[in-house]
């Protein structure tokens, strides 16, 4: 790595070993340089003397740095390497010890406490918990599918659904063959009939093997929600609202959990089977939602088909030649002249626009595996380059790229921290949709945390297609 490159992200990484921002471009600076001076630390660094003097220590204190003595004082770096997984070391013998320590005096408090220090029971449990914690949450929801005796019903949107599954799908198949009734309502667009064919193909097979297994889809917003034995319903207060945890609230109020299964069973009635699911054009809308993306908005977009991706990719671009924006087209599923060719059957004035430098069709290996090597830093100068020779001509930069070639090499790690890197909103004054074949996602490994993850770090999310049609085209924010 180059400790000094001003558009690397190392110094805020070294954060999370306990320096500051000034503190990492310090080592950093060292590390590169060598046994050196404080002029030529501050130099290097671009840190003043005198800051340079009073964060020394520190860096001594965590062992990144010695210093030898001599006139005038010197200090030498020890390996990157050595240094971290000396200061990992040492966090984990001080999270070990503190552990310790509270187990002992947890011991030493429930030896002292009587009964009348013992938990409330049930009955006197308040009607209504908010819960706000993760892992409370996770370990709520698991009381209750655990306590449950007869019934689960759950209403939730696909996002949200993922996570749940991950959590608690052992438990449901639990209840379920001690003959608990599960069904779900999922406010899911229909091109998620495969990713979730993918991802639960055991709950299919449930759905077919057991009759007390069904699942419904609904295009209608419905809550996201869980209730078990039409007496107790955990409730998620802001499922529009993606990234970070959502509170939920806990209830055995007997109306509230009353109303809620009320709207349940009214909206299973009113939802579909996989099987029921109708495609449409998606034309006027993918036109629509691309000339309404603005500067800075990042977007995953996840399709079937190939005729869906070009639908919705090429009508984006061409929305942004027709506003005096410069477009790149990154390919890698399919070969630069196919998609010369399908853009000009779309109506592009593919040659006009190239001539003028308002249209770029790249191949991956010029933008992403460079040299056989995908290096982010790479990647992010090249966006750079292209935002700033856009910028001098054109009003601005609209990006998209095919991301087969990720998982055709194997960089599906890379490509989280890559996504990552770009944000839900970008730093770059551009616009980008990254592009994802279902079939890719369905194959990858741990394919639940890899789309919940892809999804987290994005600012919306649309999905298009289903088998060979074009179908609808859903946004979520």
């Amino acid at each position: 790595m180059n400790p000094t490159d001003s558009n690397n992200s190392y110094p805020e990484i070294l954060q999370n070993f306990g320096l500051t921002a000034t503190q990492g471009r310090l080592y950093l600076a060292i590390v590169r340089i060598g046994l050196s001076g404080v002029g030529q630390i501050s130099k290097v660094s671009k840190v003043r003397r005198e800051e340079v003097y009073r964060n020394i220590p520190k860096l001594e204190e965590l062992g990144l740095i010695e210093r030898v003595l001599g006139t005038p004082q010197r200090f030498r770096a020890f390996p990157v390497e050595d240094a971290l997984s000396r200061i990992i070391q040492r966090q984990k013998e001080s999270f070990n010890q503190k552990t310790n320590e509270l187990k002992a005096q947890k011991d030493t408090l429930m030896k002292h406490l009587d009964s009348k220090w013992s938990a409330p029971s049930s009955e006197e449990y308040a009607n209504f918990v908010l819960v706000l914690q993760r892992d409370q949450i996770i370990n709520k929801l698991k009381n209750l599918i655990n306590e449950s005796q007869k019934e689960i019903n759950i209403s939730t949107a696909a996002d949200l659904l993922f996570n749940l599954l991950s959590d608690t799908t052992p438990l449901l198949e639990s209840a379920l063959t001690q003959g608990v009734k599960l069904r779900m309502i999922i406010d899911m667009p229909e091109t998620m009939k495969s990713l979730l064919t993918s991802y639960y193909p055991r709950l299919q097979e449930l759905e077919s093997e057991i009759g007390s297994f069904g699942v419904r889809f609904t295009d209608q917003s419905s809550g996201h929600y869980l209730i078990c034995d039409h007496s107790q319903a955990m409730i998620c207060t802001s499922p529009n609202l993606y990234g970070g945890v959502k509170p939920y609230l806990w209830t055995n109020d007997g109306n509230l959990v009353g109303i809620m299964q009320t709207n349940f069973e009214e909206t299973w009635h009113s939802s579909l089977r996989i099987d029921e699911i109708h495609t449409s054009d998606l034309s006027e809308k993918a036109t629509k939602f691309a000339k309404a993306l603005n500067l800075r908005d990042h977007v995953i977009f996840i399709y079937q088909s190939l005729a869906a991706k070009r639908e919705v990719l090429f009508s984006y671009l061409k929305a942004g030649l027709e506003n005096d924006y410069a477009v790149v087209y990154v390919a890698s599923e399919e070969a630069v002249d196919d998609i010369k060719d399908k853009m000009v059957q779309f109506g592009i004035e593919v040659e006009k626009n190239m001539n003028n430098g308002a249209l770029q069709i790249l191949d991956y290996t010029d933008v992403y595996v460079v040299n056989g090597r995908f290096e982010i830093p790479t990647t992010m100068s090249k966006w750079e380059q292209l935002q700033e020779t856009a910028s001098k001509k054109f009003k601005g930069l609209r990006v998209t790229g095919e991301t087969s070639c990720f998982f055709k090499h194997g960089l599906v790690k890379e490509l989280i921290e890559y996504e990552r890197s770009l944000h839900k909103v970008l730093d770059l004054p551009m616009v980008a949709i990254c592009a994802y074949n279902i079939k890719d996602l369905s194959a990858a490994k741990n394919p639940i945390d890899l789309y919940t993850e892809l999804v987290r770090v994005h600012g919306a999310v649309l999905f298009a297609g289903v088998d060979d049609d074009l179908g609808k085209l859903e946004i979520r924010a």
